[in-house]
């Protein structure tokens, strides 16, 4: 029995690939199991295996504990101890037979075991079971600290409409259907590369998760493509695809002597090729990027060529005129041209044609003349040469440096001052009416003004609009601590208990 032990240790440890420790604490655990199926009590076995010889020894014991059950430290989610006589044995009657044991420790007694076929067989399906979690405790542990790289396997089979990779060494991985290159026919035995989102770790085994849409795998490829990016001579500045079909990336030099979108593109096209022949055929656009943000969007809109940027940087978009035989080229078909380079910049695009931004410039310029005309109380022509001059707002009149206003040919110094004059009392106005809009919050017990008007600014200006609102809610909105949320919450609710009082 010793031999075979032996045997089996080391057949099972080649084999899968698992310590040999491993397997024999598993196999110390099968018999130890085995043993106990076999008395009708619950009793507590232990099995220990010689490491160099494979004898193995049975014992049952029984674990000392006080002679007070009040005395058992229990944890808060354990169930209360329960004294079983099969298993534990009080710490006054070990002491007599046992003297020097302690709480905590055990006392043991040899038994003779025999194993029939049941027996074998439930040793043998613990013995397979604690085989497969070690398996998966060291895929976790080979992979956990490879999440967002690049993985490389087998397809091994296709899983309703899944891909099952085989990565060696009995890793397994799945690319799901919706993270599979749309349309891209793979079949077992194709060699795959992905991008490793996730290590998941389950009952059946660690789903090690991979990518082939993400944006994360075109960066991977063009640093494994292209060496001046490991080097760090090239920097990858992000990345925005339509799966199997157009990606662009962004990248900028780091050394003036390197041009980053030529050595992207490599001899010929060799580098930008390789990563598109791994990608099913997508197109790669390589974009130089530009600090300069209206530059970088001019650089994404490739291959069409923008006449015009209008930009609104509080709202993080950009207003887009192309000449109108270019219009569809720089939309896309679908949309897709502008839609990635949306996704590259991060600023909201829209395209139109020359003679829709001068209209829509137009009808901006005019609405703000009519603002300037009501709230100043100025004629057409000063506020028309306001806007010429580049003020959109109340505020920008009201404290800009007077240097610049006087600085308008058109404009003398009395009406430079009574300009400024009457946008800050417009300014003062407005800010009274809000103040007033905002006096039943503000007078809450734990309200201050700037929390008011974060939350006015959310649509919440009453008591009632805030007493309607969820714990959760209000820390969402404002991120504000969840203590302080559920008390101004209370306080807003008030209210609502003294009417039902009354």
């Amino acid at each position: 029995m010793s031999k075979e032990i032996l045997a089996v240790v080391e057949s099972v440890s080649n084999e899968k690939g698992v310590d040999a420790g491993i397997v024999i604490e598993a196999i110390e655990a099968a018999l130890a199991n085995a043993t106990k199926r076999r008395h009708v009590a619950d009793i507590d076995v232990e099995v220990a295996i010689d490491r160099m010889t494979g004898e193995y020894i049975t014992h049952r014991r029984w674990q000392v504990v006080p002679d007070d059950d009040a005395e058992v430290p229990v944890e808060d989610d354990e169930e209360p101890f329960e004294f079983d006589p099969e298993r534990h044995t009080r710490l006054s009657q070990a002491t007599r037979d046992h003297p020097g044991i302690a709480l905590g420790d055990y006392i043991r007694e040899p038994m003779s075991v025999s194993f029939g076929r049941i027996a074998a067989q439930t040793a043998k399906q613990v013995i397979v079971q604690k085989v497969r979690e070690a398996e998966r405790a060291q895929i976790v542990e080979a992979y956990q600290d490879r999440v967002g790289e690049l993985v490389t396997g087998f397809v091994k089979r296709l899983d309703r409409g899944n891909v099952i990779l085989d990565l060696g060494g009995n890793a397994d991985a799945i690319v799901t259907r919706d993270e599979l290159i749309p349309k891209e026919a793979l079949r077992p035995g194709d060699r795959v590369r992905g991008y490793l989102q996730a290590v998941v770790p389950e009952s059946r085994g660690p789903q090690l998760q991979v990518s082939r849409t993400s944006p994360e795998l075109l960066k991977e490829l063009f640093r494994i493509e292209v060496p001046e990016i490991g080097e760090g001579l090239i920097e990858i500045m992000g990345a925005a695809r339509d799966p199997g079909l157009r990606a662009k990336i962004g990248v900028r030099s780091l050394d003036p002597r390197i041009d980053p979108v030529g050595a992207c593109v490599g001899m010929r096209g060799s580098r930008v090729q390789a990563v598109s022949n791994e990608l099913a055929g997508e197109r790669v656009d390589i974009i130089s990027w530009d600090e300069n943000a209206a530059q970088y969007v001019i650089n994404a809109m490739s291959p069409a060529d923008v006449v015009s940027i209008v930009m609104d940087e509080e709202a993080r978009s950009m207003d887009i005129a192309v000449d109108e035989s270019q219009l569809a080229q720089a939309i896309g078909r679908g949309g897709q041209n502008v839609r990635l380079a949306m996704q590259l910049t991060g600023w909201n695009l829209n395209v139109m044609t020359e003679v829709e931004a001068e209209e829509k410039t137009e009808a901006a310029a005019d609405r703000i003349v009519h603002v300037f005309m009501d709230s100043l109380d100025v004629d057409e022509e000063v506020a028309t040469i306001l806007v010429q001059e580049g003020f959109t707002q109340v505020e920008e009149v009201a404290y800009v440096p007077v240097e610049e206003l006087q600085q308008i040919d058109e404009f003398d110094e009395d009406l430079v001052d009574a300009l400024r004059a009457r946008a800050r009392d417009v300014l003062v106005t407005q800010e009274i009416a809000r103040e007033e809009e905002l006096g039943d919050l503000v007078e809450l017990e734990g309200m201050d003004g700037d929390l008011a008007r974060r939350l006015a600014t959310q649509g919440v200006v009453t008591r009632d609009d805030l007493g309607d609102l969820a714990t959760d809610e209000l820390v969402e909105l404002t991120g504000i601590e969840e203590e302080r949320a559920g008390q101004l919450i209370m306080a807003a609710r008030a209210a609502w208990f003294e009417d039902d009082v009354a």
